[in-house]
């Protein structure tokens, strides 16, 4: 037993086995009283059994990491029932500063996602199943994802509480500062660091200079579509099978193929809450540098920064003009999801919006589901649609994404299942049972269906506990397509009442949704999927077509690589900038050749910040540094693949194949 030990207020666990190849170090750690660990494979790790019931009697488990090195690690924390069922929780931790996990064991009902970030303790994702804390009686703490080194990090003992720990005061920062002046990391060196602020000032102003020499290649119309294939012009985007393949078309009547990073804006959110001795420098929160910081005290921005200091109070309108040439240099005929979409609706570039719905009248059942059927859900819905007010009647624009990734999705349970558990009642829960009781008619033919004993009233109040047999999942899985359907398509109406011009670009759901989710989502003009894989898989775009005739849209991928002064490479990992080149070349060329597919958009412009942004992201994934230096080899790759995508599309070019070597993901 690991239980080492016990109060009335807590009990603290130390580790009992070390898993597969988990080796406990010699030398010391530089963070009291914990035990150094070497781990070089996925689930190398620690394990801690104790009587089962052990944690039921507390509300909170806790304890300090220290990650040595200079590169990214991802553990897993499982919570086990003596059947196997298991919560998980993964996390990461910025490298050489002490960072304190703690989990708020309500997490279990998996009615959150994502806990997020707090101080040098990054990403808490909740995934798994739904356990019940009186049958655990097994903890482990493995990794999950590593770079090419062996991890190397140090943990003291878990404590279970009632009491909330608090964040760390002082942590500890073995090699000191993790951030430059001008927003670099302080542990890595590589060939395109930017070695001086006299250097940035130059380049910036050698950008400047050069802005306008930027331009599309010559065959694309004024839109960005391609002067060799014209349809009829409806003086808005729109889209067109044309007896061989799905085009978007331009408002002129050009065939369109969309192809843009995302996060074009003048942001680089380095999180600095809890942890202000990370950065060698702060902006001032008062005069100019103020608006170098997203969130006072918070969130520093360092590319807003570094601007500042070369062009003064015209910082803004400089990077306006230096980014609109860059992204046309790189031939990106569209401004993509979560950028600065005034600025290209001011400079008529094509562009897309997010949308996110976040009702004031309407509760959420489980994760960020709505009730749904809540009267209220239509003035919800209204308000959410006005958003599009400020795009009625704007040619540039191609059109909305509803949501993105939502965390529902994520589950591993659907919404009807997620909110018996979760909600005591809501108008959702009355319409399940109504649904039911047209379907059994009585509480002895459901409970005789179910194999469990279940009344109608049940149904529609109190949370429920324990497991559900197949059947009852089965029924729940098939309402939950009706949640979806009534879900999207009070959406899909909301918005095409303000704006009927412009195209319905779907949820952006972060994979191909499995098929109860699939088929409540029929109303959108573009089906949109988030891919990060080494290419965009044709036979699932084919599934997504024949389940709702519609094109497929590609609104997240990347590839990142270990050689540009960052701890992380991203969901894509390859060896090299050139290498990433390739990657760009093959994933978007034959996702262009893929007859389904109207555009991919790359996540994203700028790289993230070495100290993490809000959620603790610090990936290599983008076309310029925090510098704002281009990656060239990237640059020069992708500006050959979109001159050459139209071609690709039409068949009359072959898509590159030159792929590089791929490696196992390092990503949060």
């Amino acid at each position: 037993m690991s239980v080492s030990t016990q109060t009335a207020d807590s009990v603290s666990f130390l580790p009992d086995a070390l898993l597969k190849g988990a080796r406990e170090l010699g030398e010391a750690s530089a963070l009291p009283s914990s035990v150094h660990y070497q781990t070089t494979v996925t689930d190398d790790g620690v394990e801690y059994r104790f009587p089962k019931g052990t944690l039921d009697r507390f509300a909170w488990l806790w304890a300090d990491f220290l990650l040595d090195g200079n590169q990214a690690a991802v553990l897993i924390l499982r919570l086990r029932e003596e059947s196997g069922r298991e919560f998980v929780l993964t996390f990461s931790m910025l490298n050489q500063c002490q960072a304190r996990l703690r989990l708020p064991l309500w997490a279990v009902n998996q009615n959150t996602w994502m806990l997020g970030r707090e101080g040098a303790l990054l990403k808490r994702l909740c995934g798994g199943d739904r356990v019940e804390l009186q049958h655990v009686n097994c903890i482990q703490l493995c990794l999950l994802r590593h770079g090419p080194k062996p991890s190397c990090w140090s943990v003291t003992p878990l404590i279970a509480t009632m009491a909330e720990p608090a964040l760390p005061e002082d942590p500890i920062m073995p090699a000191g500062p993790l951030l430059d002046a001008i927003g670099q990391s302080t542990l890595h060196d590589w060939p395109t660091r930017t070695p001086s602020g006299v250097a940035l000032h130059h380049r910036l102003k050698q950008q400047f200079e050069d802005a306008g020499a930027g331009q599309w290649p010559e065959h694309f119309s004024r839109w960005g579509g391609w002067k060799a294939k014209q349809f009829e012009a409806s003086g808005f985007f729109r889209t067109q099978h044309d007896g061989r393949r799905w085009w978007l078309v331009d408002p002129d009547g050009y065939a369109f193929w969309s192809a843009g990073p995302d996060c074009v804006l003048m942001s680089i959110d380095s999180c600095v809450e809890h942890i202000h001795k990370a950065a060698r420098w702060l902006p001032a929160m008062k005069g100019p540098f103020l608006s170098a910081w997203n969130v006072p005290g918070k969130s520093a921005n360092y590319l807003v920064s570094n601007f500042i200091r070369v062009f003064g109070a015209q910082w803004r309108e400089s990077w306006t003009r230096i980014t609109l040439s860059q992204l046309k240099r790189i031939g990106f005929n569209t401004v993509a999801n979560w950028s600065d979409w005034r600025m290209a609706q001011a400079a008529g570039f094509p562009y897309v919006r997010p949308m996110e719905f976040q009702p004031t009248r309407t509760r959420c059942i489980y994760r960020d589901f709505p009730d749904v059927f809540a009267p209220t859900m239509e003035m919800d819905a209204a308000d959410y649609a006005a958003q599009l007010q400020a795009h009625v009647g704007d040619r540039a624009f191609i059109g909305y994404f509803l949501m993105n990734e939502p965390t529902w999705g994520f589950a591993s349970e659907t919404p009807a299942e997620g909110m018996l558990f979760n909600t005591d009642t809501c108008a959702c829960r009355d319409a399940l049972a109504a649904h039911l009781l047209q379907l059994y008619g009585t509480d002895e033919q459901l409970s005789q269906s179910w194999q469990m004993q279940m009344t109608l009233d049940r149904v529609r109040h109190g949370k429920w506990h324990g497991r559900i047999t197949d059947t009852c999942r089965a029924d729940l899985t098939r309402f939950a397509t009706v949640m979806a359907q009534r879900y999207f398509t009070m959406l899909c109406a909301a918005c095409r009442k303000v704006d009927p011009d412009h195209l319905n670009l779907g949820a952006r759901y972060y994979t191909v949704p499995p098929q109860w989710a699939l088929a409540g989502m029929k109303s959108f003009d573009v089906f949109s999927i988030n891919c990060y894989r080494q290419r965009v898989p044709s036979e699932q775009l084919q599934t997504i077509v024949a389940a709702t005739g519609k094109p497929t849209l590609i609104g997240e991928w990347h590839f990142g690589a270990l050689d540009a002064g960052l701890p992380a490479t991203g969901i894509g990992f390859v060896g090299s900038q050139a290498d990433r080149g390739r990657a760009y070349r093959v994933y978007l060329e034959t996702a262009a050749a893929i007859p389904e597919c109207v555009g991919v958009h790359y996540f994203t412009l700028y790289d993230q910040s070495a100290l993490g942004r809000y959620d603790g992201e610090h990936y290599n994934i983008g076309f310029l540094d925090v510098c704002n230096r281009p990656y060239e080899l990237l640059v020069e790759s992708a500006r050959r693949s979109h001159e050459r995508m139209y071609q690709v599309a039409e068949g009359a070019a072959a898509a590159c194949e030159d792929a590089p070597q791929y490696y196992p993901p390092l990503f949060m």
